[in-house]
């Protein structure tokens, strides 16, 4: 509701902004948020937070600052409302600069939760500087090593213009080292020198002026790699900073790691050298017994020589001996029994038995106890030490069998699988494995080269390399102790590149940040983006730095990366952490074109026909942006795994992806095999569009599939250009995708249907039998068909200085051409499915593996027609449907006037029809609400019944709901909505023709949008009905936060004027009393509106008004409101119905009414007091004439105007009948009115006892106020008893009297009542008892009779041993049962909140405190103190069983959590902590707020937009409780006003 009712005015701006709802420990830190720049961010408190002094804080810098991560700033709150309550609240982030930002927020000093958000960046191209939206990105990878000299680059770089390319991807620019990798860089300063032909040196300037030459005239932008992880074995820089990596100086943890480094080598040399041939191990290892030789030569020659487990070992004696001296030394021992474990300390220098015990907690495990007892202790170590040895030796012994098995199984790929190198011999060029370390020194013997690992100036210089471990936590730096990788040999090792070693900071290596921060900005200065290399292994504070270093640089830097953590939630945290605007994924992923289209469908867009969101709406977590490509430089080549064939139709359905999308050079030209990063030297061809297909250094537009390439390039761009943002993908057969892109505002489409040839034609059999296609419109044109066929071409030879690929292969394409001159399709019907479903069913002829055709569709004409029109009429609600609007040259009459000025004729009566009504209220008027049959009738027949199912599908825009399923399938639904208020007459029947108006276009568009136009028409119309229903109200409603505004609403949704009647009517001299002609008797009619007890079980006919539940809910629903007129009228009609003094309980019209209630009276002129006081002129309500139906006890019901007497009159005969006692029995008395009630039951009587001034009655067969549930069951024995009597004195009947005393004293103090006492007959004499003498007697008995004392001899109590809670009120006074008295229950704070003046400060505290301990629940209040023996907080009515306190729902008020009550629990509370001062008044705020907070969620969530009677124990539903009801809105409400 928030967001629907403020969306109208957010849109006029078109202000994208997006709600963050913060809730109490709740960490976000791994989802993603994803914002565009220039959206507003609005954080608000969720229930869990509101009331609460929370601060918000962020890294987002403020107006005109820099960025710094570290550095924190405090929101501050906007409260647009004021104060009442926290649910507008907001503190806001205007995001312009890209980037990734953090928050984090609390109360106190505690920090109860926080996360990332992730600004997108804005990229520029051209000369003018346009923006090119990430959506439209097509890039293409080059690998720069095979580009060239740098003034051939255009040349190559030209290919990627050509195919319609708009951005390169270079990978690093810079020094390659020894292994000649692409990314093992040997100098990260400085730009390959072979970019640099003889005679010429270029610089990074020269870099900068091609990449800038590219952007301004080719429209193309460029990104490249960098890599953190490592850097190459040959760099000179690490020499001289060997602290940059991981060395044996600053990591000696990796010592024994080191050690078996270096006897491997040794095996290596040992076994290329034929000393193991005799063992069965040769150097050309080719079968699996040589395998096991390995593992003989590890276990007998390896392990037993270099002893690992002595670097996990303690030498024993020497400890001992240590152990010894200090027994003999130490005399004051605590004795812990070795309740302390016995600890090695791991020697932090890795030397061989360098480890210690911790000597504490031997002397605490080993206790000398008499004499000889030092040496018994001695040797106890001794043993000790010895097994915890043989614990390490055992762990070490594991360490070696993972290692085996890696050694085995690297060697068997290697050496032995068909997939891997097939190295072939172990030489000292290809050794058994790959070092793990650098070892710069000349070859020595084993033992020579360990004794260097005990010289820090050599050590220093062994170098760990970097690699990967298969299924690690990325997280976690496998260099660092406490990892075993290395020893393990779990590293798949990059023999070429040492592992860099960073730290934790900038201080823990300073050469080392500072050397790649200058890499970064060298970067970042020629470049618009990144690729960060290995990412998923990078340390995380690392990539932020440098980041953040490249940012102050470039802003708007884009930041792409490939993870493999195997997990989106990892994926998240480098995405939130680094601000990674795009993730690499990879369409080779992909096992069949199934899987393809599915990537396509999770990679981007929103469904065909999605609802329109509103601009101001909650922030959702999204999924990473996509960089989707049909190959990247790692992968395999897809020519090799698939076939020549698929290379087209798999780059289309990538290409339709709605999402950045691109390929690697090579797979264009038909390269039929991997470029491979390490090993290609050749260069790339040229552009040369003269070329021959036998030019292996050229290529032309005809080589490979660089034509088609084109084609889809520019139909990407132009999709996302032009906001086609709408994606279906449908699996048309086990080979065929077909991707639809469609823009939401035009309902342009355009359809790819790809075949897919996973499988080469020539050798699979692909059938001819291709299934039709039904495309919804009309196909304007064939974008293109293309496919790949072969050429007259020499085969393809590997060329020896060119990249080249194979010649034997072009493709067939034509573009925009009409659909009679394809030869793709054989013919394309239309056929009609329904009046509007304009359908063109394709028949193909030649869509053979390895083609694709894609059709530009539009709506037919007249759909289209019909659909800017309808756009045209809902400009008036958004401003976001000029596009695509067409003017109506043919508008009818009642759309000539924008709908609000329709709306403004409407009184809130005409609201509650056109809003709310449910079913039964609906019944009355002959119809229901609408039944969705697959589904589930809708809780009212107003919008409010289809707006709070809207509200559900619509963020999710879940189109498969049974809801949109109907409106596909008819117009049943459309028609319900217009035709229901067209019936009604007057202004109503004006909005139905409105909507009448509308829905013809409607009707008349394809059956897939309507579910999109239907809620935005409903969405318009309901807003408009809420600013107008808002403007009608009070100035505390317009200026209400959207809670108070949400509360008001229920004022609307339970005051109607039924088809019946349902108040007697007013007095024929009242003005302004509304009037209509009944449509039958033709005769004129009040039209007055009634309130309703709750929906939907007291909506309609005889229960739907009741004389208590009508004056509780009063105040808040009609006074507050402002809707006073109608109060008025409601307070007079049931004035009219007094008899015996009494107000009716159940209307009935008045002439069904029953008086068999004590409080109704009270509660009545309770609310005439507050119309007095709240309504301007209010007193002059006490001259208003009041037509009597009875005006004495016994008359029959009158006509209106019969007997009229003035409201004050009415008011004092109330009084008097009650000093003179009420005593009376019902008429009709007898099941025929009650069927539970016993006989004695209905007897009323109602006095006021003399001595105390307290008004009594009830007896214990009948129940007179609120708690009024009578008992059901005759199995249980419990029928005709109440389950609550509370006869005597009920403590808020007392408060309620006591309020009107005060009342009319000081009204007759100001001359506006006569009266200044009442009249009684006793023993033949007429006796007065003066008001203020009343009232003076209630005030001085209340606090002694009703407080329950501290003193336990406490003098006016009168039943001691009945007292089982102390510093409470009673709940009544002098019951039958007089323990019932002592119960705590929710009433007292009624009477605190009318007459506080009847309470000591500190006693109503007290007693406030233990109602909040023991009776508050989530939105009610307990009915019963739960340590009562008879409560029980779950109601259940339909109960039939033989428990007497629970059978057919006797607990009714014995516990379940009631509503209403909480209202004067909170207002007692707020009038009681403003007299204690300032800090017990907020604490009690924050109270008030974080209870109503979650009222306002139940509310939002609810789809009756309501509150409901009553919920089970701890706030859980109830199912018999109405699920909205008056008085539990009205208490809410009233509190807010109080705040």
């Amino acid at each position: 509701m928030r967001y629907k009712h403020k969306n109208r005015r957010a849109n006029m701006t078109a202000k994208q902004i997006r709600v963050m709802v913060l809730n109490h420990m709740e960490k976000l830190d791994r989802t993603l948020f994803r914002l565009e720049q220039g959206f507003e961010l609005q954080f608000r408190l969720g229930p869990t937070l509101q009331g609460k002094h929370v601060h918000v804080h962020t890294n987002y810098p403020a107006e005109g600052e820099r960025f710094e991560r570290h550095k924190f700033r405090v929101l501050d709150w906007i409260n647009p409302t004021g104060r009442e309550d926290d649910s507008d609240k907001f503190c806001t982030l205007d995001l312009k600069i890209s980037g990734s930002y953090q928050y984090y927020f609390g109360h106190g000093s505690e920090k109860s939760g926080g996360g990332y958000i992730v600004v997108d960046p804005v990229l520029r191209v051209g000369e003018d500087n346009h923006v090119l939206p990430l959506d439209c990105i097509s890039i293409q990878t080059y690998l720069s090593k095979c580009l060239g000299p740098l003034d051939e680059w255009l040349d190559r770089l030209r290919v990627a213009k050509e195919a319609g390319y708009n951005m390169i991807h270079f990978t690093p620019l810079q020094t390659l080292g020894e292994s000649r990798s692409c990314y093992s860089l040997a100098d990260q300063l400085e730009l390959n020198p072979d970019f640099s032909p003889p005679g010429q040196t270029y610089t990074w300037t020269d870099v900068g002026n091609l990449v800038e030459k590219m952007k301004n005239e080719w429209n193309m932008l460029c990104i490249t790699d960098v890599v953190y992880n490592h850097t190459a074995a040959n760099s000179k820089w690490i020499k001289k900073h060997p602290e940059c990596g991981y060395n044996l100086v600053n990591s000696p943890h990796l010592k024994p790691a080191w050690v078996l480094d270096r006897a491997l080598w040794h095996v290596t040399c040992a076994i290329a050298n034929g000393k193991y041939k005799d063992r069965g191990l040769p150097a050309l290892i080719q079968n699996h017994e040589h395998l096991h030789a390995i593992r003989g030569v590890l276990w007998q020659d390896v392990f037993p020589k270099i002893k690992l487990w002595e670097f996990f070992q303690v030498k024993v004696e020497p400890m001992v001996e240590q152990f010894r001296t200090l027994l003999q030394t130490k005399s004051d021992r605590s004795k812990t029994e070795g309740k302390q474990q016995l600890k090695i300390i791991q020697d932090p220098q890795f030397r061989r038995f360098g480890n210690t015990v911790d000597m504490n907690s031997a002397l605490e495990t080993f206790v000398p106890h008499g004499p000889g007892a030092i040496e018994d202790c001695c040797n106890w170590l001794r043993r000790r030490l010895e097994e915890l040895n043989g614990e390490q030796y055992h762990e070490i012994k594991h360490h070696q069998e993972q290692a085996t098995i890696c050694i085995v199984d690297t060697v068997s790929y290697e050496r032995l699988a068909d997939h891997g190198p097939k190295l072939g011999p172990v030489t000292r060029k290809h050794p058994l494995v790959t070092r793990y370390f650098t070892f710069p020194f000349e070859e020595a013997t084993l033992e020579q080269d360990l004794e260097l690992m005990n010289q820090p100036e050599k050590s220093c210089h062994f170098l760990a390399h970097n690699g990967w471990v298969m299924g690690d936590d990325p997280l976690r730096n496998f260099a660092e102790p406490g990892s075993n990788v290395y020893i393990r040999r779990e590293l798949i090792c990059w023999g070429d590149s040492i592992k860099l070693r960073y730290g934790n900071g900038p201080e823990d290596c300073p050469y080392l940040w500072a050397h790649m921060q200058k890499y970064t900005e060298i970067t970042a200065k020629h470049c618009v983006g990144v690729r960060l290399d290995n990412c998923h292994s990078t340390p995380l504070h690392v990539a932020e730095f440098m980041l953040d270093a490249a940012r102050t640089l470039r802003p708007d830097l884009y930041v792409v990366a490939e993870l493999f953590t195997g997990s989106e939630e990892l994926d998240n945290v480098f995405v939130t952490r680094l601000g990674i605007s795009s993730l690499i994924r990879e369409a080779m992923s992909a096992g069949d074109s199934h899987e393809e289209g599915r990537l396509v469908y999770r990679y981007g867009g929103e469904p065909v026909g999605a609802f329109l969101q509103p601009s101001l709406r909650p922030l959702v977590p999204s999924i990473a942006h996509a960089m989707f490509l049909d190959v990247t430089h790692d992968n395999e080549c897809p020519l090799q795994i698939r076939s020549v064939y698929d290379s087209l139709p798999s780059s289309a359905i990538v290409s339709m992806a709605c999402c950045a999308t691109g390929s690697t050079r090579g797979y264009d030209e038909l390269v039929p095999h991997q470029i491979s990063v390490v090993s290609e030297e050749r260069f790339y061809c040229k552009w040369n569009p003269q070329a021959k297909p036998s030019s292996p250094a050229e290529v032309t537009l005809q080589s490979g599939i660089i034509a088609g390439k084109l084609a889809l390039n520019r139909l990407h761009q132009e999709l996302a250009s032009k906001g086609f943002n709408q994606v279906f993908v449908d699996q048309v057969d086990e080979d065929i995708v077909a991707v639809t892109r469609h823009c939401p505002s035009t309902h342009q489409s355009v359809v790819a249907v790809c075949r897919t040839a996973f499988k080469n034609p020539k050798h699979h059999r692909y059938t001819d039998e291709v299934p039709p296609m039904c495309i919804p419109g009309k196909i304007e044109e064939v974008v293109l068909e293309v496919r790949t066929i072969e050429r007259q071409a020499d085969s393809y030879k590997k060329d020896e200085r060119s990249i080249n690929g194979m010649p034997g292969y072009t493709v067939e394409i034509k573009e925009h051409i009409q659909l009679k001159d394809s030869k793709v399709v054989r013919q394309a019907g239309v056929t009609s499915r329904g009046r509007n479903e304009y359908v063109q069913e394709i028949v193909f002829e030649q869509l053979t593996p390895g083609s694709v055709i894609a059709f530009r569709v539009s709506l037919d004409p007249k759909s289209q027609e019909l659909v800017g029109v309808l756009r045209h009429h809902l400009i008036q609600f958004n401003p976001l449907y000029k596009a695509g609007s067409l003017p109506d040259p043919n508008t009818p009459d009642i759309l000539k006037s924008p709908l609000t000025q329709i709306m403004s004729k409407m009184t809130l009566a005409d609201m509650n029809i056109l809003m709310f009504r449910c079913d039964a209220e609906e019944k009355e008027d002959g119809g229901g609400c609408y039944n969705i049959p697959s589904w589930k009738p809708l809780k009212y027949g107003g919008l409010q019944g289809l707006l709070s199912v809207m509200a559900d599908i619509r963020p999710k825009n879940d189109l498969g709901h049974p809801f949109c399923d109907n409106l596909r399938q008819g117009d049943w639904m459309i028609d319900y909505v217009s035709n229901r208020l067209i019936s009604c007459g007057g202004t109503l029947s004006e909005v139905g023709q409105w909507f009448q108006a509308m829905f013809a276009y409607l009707k008349h568009i394809p059956r897939y949008l309507i579910p999109c136009y239907f809620d935005a028409i409903l969405v318009g119309a309901y807003t408009t009905a809420l600013d107008v229903t808002f403007k009608q109200m009070s100035s505390f409603v317009q200026n209400g936060s959207s809670f108070v505004k949400l509360l008001a609403l229920g004022s609307v949704q339970m005051c109607a004027v039924g088809h019946f009647p349902a108040l007697p009517p007013l007095s024929p001299a009242l003005s302004d009393v509304p009037y209509r002609v009944n449509e039958i008797t033709k005769q004129k009619e009040q039209r007055c509106v009634s309130m309703a007890a709750g929906l939907p079980h007291f909506s309609a006919g005889i229960f739907r008004c009741w004389g208590r539940d009508t004056f509780i809910a009063l105040r808040g629903l009609m006074l507050v409101t402002g809707r006073h007129m109608e109060a008025r009228n409601i307070i007079l009609t049931f004035a009219g119905t007094m008899r015996h003094g009494l107000i009716p309980n159940l209307l009935g019209e008045g002439v069904g009414a029953r008086f068999n209630c004590r409080d109704a009276v009270w509660w009545w002129l309770q609310c005439i007091q507050d119309y007095c006081t709240m309504v301007p002129n209010g007193t002059d309500i006490l001259q208003c004439p009041v037509t009597r139906m009875y005006p004495t006890d016994d008359s029959k019901p009158l006509t209106a105007g019969t007997v009229d007497q003035l409201l004050y009159e009415v008011i004092h005969e109330a009084m008097e009948r009650h000093m003179q006692g009420i005593e009376f029995r019902e008429r009709n008395a007898g099941p025929q009115i009650d069927n539970n009630m016993r006989d004695e039951g209905f007897n009323i009587v109602a006095k006021v006892n003399p001595d105390t001034g307290f008004v009594y009655g009830g007896n214990r067969f009948n129940c007179g106020t609120w708690m009024d549930k009578m008992g059901e069951s005759e199995r249980a024995r419990n029928k005709g008893i109440p389950a609550t009597p509370r006869d005597g004195s009920a403590v808020e009947i007392v408060g309620l009297c006591k309020s009107t005393l005060r009342w009319l004293v000081a009204l007759h103090k100001l001359g506006l009542f006569p009266y200044n006492s009442v009249a009684i007959h006793k023993d033949g004499k007429q006796l007065f008892m003066f008001y203020e003498e009343w009232d003076r007697k209630i005030q001085q008995n209340f606090e002694k009779m009703f407080y329950v004392s501290n003193y336990p001899n406490d003098p006016n109590e009168k039943h001691p041993e009945l007292v089982h809670k102390r510093g409470i009120y009673k709940d009544s006074y002098g019951a039958s049962s007089p323990w019932c008295d002592y119960q705590l229950r929710p009433n007292f704070p009624i009477a605190m909140v009318v007459a506080p003046e009847l309470f000591t400060v500190e006693h109503a505290w007290e007693a406030l405190n233990i109602s909040e301990e023991k009776l508050l629940g989530p939105l009610g209040m307990k009915t019963l103190d739960p340590d009562d023996m008879v409560y029980c907080g779950v109601y259940d009515n339909s109960l039939e069983n033989d428990n007497y306190n629970l059978a057919r729902g006797f607990n009714y008020h014995q516990g379940p959590e009631w509503l209403w009550p909480i209202g004067y629990f909170l207002r007692a509370k707020i009038y009681f902590a403003k007299k204690l001062g300032k800090d017990t008044y907020d604490e009690t705020v924050y109270l008030v707020k974080n209870v109503l907070s979650r009222h306002y969620v139940h509310m939002e969530r609810s789809s009756w937009k309501g509150l409901p009677e009553l919920t089970n124990e701890n706030g859980q539903y109830c199912p018999f409780s109405c699920e909205t009801q008056a008085w539990s809105l009205a208490a809410v409400l009233e509190v807010l006003h109080d705040l």
